[in-house]
């Protein structure tokens, strides 16, 4: 749903269900959020929240901290609809039938990566609250706190909190360690750096894995030795994929005899791993053995990731990565490959519009406005209009992600 930013302060809302109830400003609203009654605070929230009004974030921020868990949760999870794009649904489908409740929807938001929020300012006052609900004494409050600011904040974070989040990679809790090091690297906290190299040893290995891929994200050239150690440690599963997607990121020259010994490797996720190093290191040695990968290795995910690196070193596989986008698994791995080629491959992209596939058309179009460009904003209009509902609204949203002001 495309959201109207010049809506008028005097925002009518009615504060209770009664037929008799008169019906109160955005400003009564607002000043209810400072009533000493937690049950008319909870009401406060929800109806800023349902107005769709982003500018109540600043006002509700401080309830963020409110003494009561109740008013805190509720508090959050405005914030972190002010900047979705979508509800995130509170249960998912398991095995096409079956529904579980999520963890929660600020960590669910946070896994479907920054093309799920709008790229709107976040105002000061409400990253200074999330960043003290991470000490919070209630896990729900803090685990919210940290994922939210990790999903609705656009790298980089402003020079003042950066100390409060590394704080948090050292909190008694290993679930906000880890989380704390997923934001750091998400939001490419550089300084956060020697803090993620200690959490390599931590007593816990989420917390030690999400710190290794936290150092490939802020691109950490000094712990390239550590990780390798790290890799060569682990050797397989889940730590040895870790230490190799981070060193795949790093792109360090001295990591692409690694990256070749593990092209072959049984585990996909290493093969993913090292094809996306040798793309991004620029390595033309195994050329061949990644068209020979492309076009049929195992795993689709190692078939995009090789379609990437064959890309990175100068051959011509936009089309082969497209077409793993009407795949609803394998699209946010493309789009995260799309967006880091950048703008330069928008005119590649802009005859994908038109694809007989709607769901293709829907993803390239979600990429499309978060490359930019004229070319882009041109052609995302014409599709606004399309006739498959989904392709549509995907253009809309587009064309109001190009249009948004830079913050």
């Amino acid at each position: 749903m495309t959201r109207n930013f010049s809506v008028s302060l005097c925002v009518f809302l009615v504060l209770c269900g009664s037929a008799a109830a008169q019906p109160a400003s955005y400003q009564d609203v607002v000043r209810n959020l400072r009533n000493p009654d937690p049950k008319v605070r909870v009401s406060a929230i929800r109806l800023l929240r349902e107005s769709r009004y982003p500018q109540a974030a600043g006002p509700i921020a401080p309830l963020i901290t409110d003494p009561i868990n109740q008013v805190q949760l509720e508090a959050i999870a405005a914030e972190l609809s002010f900047f979705l794009v979508e509800d995130i649904p509170e249960t998912k489908k398991v095995a096409f039938f079956v529904e579980v409740r999520n963890a929660g929807p600020a960590a669910a938001a946070f896994e479907l990566g920054p093309l799920a929020v709008w790229p709107h300012a976040v105002p000061p006052e409400l990253v200074r609250a999330l960043l003290e609900a991470v000490d919070d004494d209630d896990k729900k409050v803090r685990t919210e706190a940290i994922y939210t600011l990790g999903t609705i904040v656009r790298p980089p974070l402003a020079e003042d909190a950066v100390p409060q989040l590394i704080k948090a990679l050292d909190h008694y809790d290993p679930g906000i360690r880890a989380a704390a090091a997923r934001v750091a690297g998400r939001l490419e906290v550089k300084a956060s750096a020697d803090a993620l190299i200690t959490a390599m040893n931590d007593s816990n290995s989420g917390v030690r894995f999400a710190a290794m891929r936290a150092l490939g994200a802020v691109r950490e050239e000094r712990a390239v030795q550590a990780l390798t150690e790290q890799f060569n440690f682990y050797g397989k599963g889940e730590g040895a994929a870790s230490a190799l997607d981070a060193l795949a990121k790093i792109a360090d020259p001295a990591s692409i005899a690694l990256f070749k010994s593990q092209l072959s490797s049984k585990d996909p996720f290493l093969r993913r791993a090292a094809a996306d190093g040798l793309g991004r290191t620029g390595d033309k040695s195994e050329l061949s053995a990644l068209q020979m990968a492309a076009g049929n290795d195992s795993s689709s995910m190692v078939r995009a990731a090789t379609a990437f690196a064959l890309q990175k070193l100068g051959q011509h596989y936009i089309p082969r990565l497209v077409e793993f986008m009407s795949s609803a698994r394998m699209a946010p791995q493309v789009a995260e490959y799309l967006i880091e080629l950048g703008p330069s491959i928008v005119p590649e992209l802009l005859p994908h519009l038109r694809d007989s596939n709607t769901a293709i058309r829907a993803n390239v179009a979600q990429v499309l406005g978060a490359l930019g460009g004229p070319a882009a904003a041109a052609a995302l209009q014409s599709l606004a209009g399309d006739r498959d509902r989904e392709v549509s609204q995907a253009a809309t949203r587009a064309i109001e992600r190009l249009n948004t002001p830079p913050r």
